[in-house]
């Protein structure tokens, strides 16, 4: 018995995520990425959400040094900036 869509997995090891789907959960290609995790004998795909290396919050970020910063922290670090001046 199938829960799902059946995709094969090609020689490179990828698979396909039916268009349904990333429709469904809102994931762009060339966009969007995945955390992977294995699970007894299931791979769970959880689509990415950035977060805040200092603060944890999940939003709108940017990359500094390979980690997201939230915008609340840029500023925070630009007053701790500005103090030791």
């Amino acid at each position: 018995m199938s829960e799902g869509m059946i995709r094969a997995v090609d020689k490179m090891g990828r698979v396909v995520i039916p268009k349904e789907y990333r429709k469904q959960l809102g994931i762009e290609n060339e966009v969007d990425s995945f955390e992977i995790k294995c699970e007894g004998d299931k791979l769970i795909l959880k689509k990415h959400q950035p977060y805040c290396v200092f603060c944890n919050q999940i939003g709108p970020s940017v990359k500094i040094a390979g980690h997201d910063v939230c915008i609340n922290c840029i500023d925070r670090l630009n007053e701790a900036r500005e103090q030791l001046k």
